[in-house]
């Protein structure tokens, strides 16, 4: 059996479990210095670690699971890493630059089976969840890079908007939030992380009663019921109405400011028409919303859908502003790769099949 990553435990669950061992808790601090702040790749680099307490990590854990299997790279600076699993399973992690900084883009599950229509990432069924170890191994594997490159750039920013449902796997994903946060370790600040859900309403509140305090997405993209259900199937059973109570109860719980995603589909959630509707869907949560308008990038297999024209785009930007609801369009990052979420993961898992039919 393959050993589960040290990546994986918070400080405090490290040094429980050196204690348990038999090994002073203090220990744990050393470990992890080691991890983040040096990142080593071996334990046995743990020079500042004695060989007792080695030979014992050595014995029950691994540092780093993960092996890069193709990486792509745009003229814009963005980076798509596919990386490989123990079990083989495939997963994409985003490096993008940005002027604030740079930003990596995680994928919480093998697959994703929330089925937005539109979403290379549900092309391919959710056979398991992500470890914590293994999210946040794709942090340090996309670190090691920078490393690699002698630049002294850092990872500053994370968005969890890889493929997958984060908040269907929300113990490992609060594990992981609890790890790069560590000052200790990465330090990553609360503000300069941000989770995206599709819908998952009863996790919303779950997350608004936890202590984190990272940016909450939701990915709306329609704003009624009989458009987002025909593009995202979550809306069957969780409809807008139940999810936008949880939105309340949320802001309510937090006070923060909330990201509502929008996907502009060309002939399908783009008319002015449906700006208005939006806008009045957001009604009186107009200071604590921001709606992030998303041009679309296509999927082969998703034909149907196409992106909005520049002129659509302003004209729905236009009509949100105009209504007095804060927007911004998502600057793109890796057009000229595979840029949709999952589509890599997608080429290269068909590519075998394609090549026996």
């Amino acid at each position: 059996m393959m050993k589960p990553s040290i990546y994986g435990l918070t400080l405090n669950q490290l040094g429980d479990w050196l204690e348990g061992q038999g090994e002073r808790r203090s220990r744990a601090v050393q470990v992890w210095e080691q991890l983040y702040r040096k990142r080593v790749t071996a334990f046995s680099d743990m020079t500042d670690v004695n060989g007792d307490c080695r030979q014992l990590l050595e014995e029950h854990y691994s540092i780093g699971t993960l092996t890069e299997h193709t990486r792509q790279e745009s003229a814009d600076g963005t980076i798509k890493f596919l990386l490989k699993l123990t079990d083989g399973n495939l997963i994409e992690t985003v490096l993008m630059k940005h002027k604030y900084g740079l930003s990596v883009c995680v994928t919480t599950q093998v697959g994703c089976n929330i089925g937005c229509s539109f979403c290379a990432s549900g092309l391919l069924a959710k056979s398991r969840d992500l470890t914590a170890g293994e999210i946040v191994g794709q942090i340090m594997k996309v670190q090691l890079h920078l490393d690699g490159q002698g630049k002294g750039e850092k990872v500053s920013h994370i968005v969890v908007m890889g493929i997958g449902e984060p908040f269907d796997n929300y113990a490992h994903l609060m594990n992981f939030l609890t790890v790069v946060q560590d000052h200790k370790g990465l330090a990553i600040g609360p503000r300069h992380i941000t989770v995206s859900t599709s819908g998952l309403a009863g996790k919303i509140r779950e997350f608004a009663d936890s202590s984190q305090q990272v940016n909450l997405a939701i990915s709306l993209h329609a704003p009624n019921n009989e458009l987002r259900t025909r593009i995202m199937k979550i809306n069957r059973g969780i409809p807008i109405e139940q999810l936008m109570e949880a939105l309340d109860y949320y802001l309510d719980r937090t006070r923060r400011r909330v990201t509502l995603e929008y996907i502009l589909l060309k002939d399908v959630n783009d008319a002015k028409e449906h700006a208005l509707e939006l806008a009045e869907l957001i009604g009186n949560r107009r200071p604590l919303v921001n709606v992030n308008l998303i041009p679309y990038n296509p999927v082969d297999e998703h034909s149907q859908y196409q992106r909005s024209t520049q002129e659509a785009v302003r004209a729905f930007y236009d009509v949100l502003k105009k209504q007095g609801v804060s927007c911004s369009v998502r600057l793109e990052h890796g057009t000229d790769i595979d840029a949709a979420c999952g589509q890599l993961r997608s080429k290269q898992i068909r590519k075998p099949e394609e090549q026996h039919s």
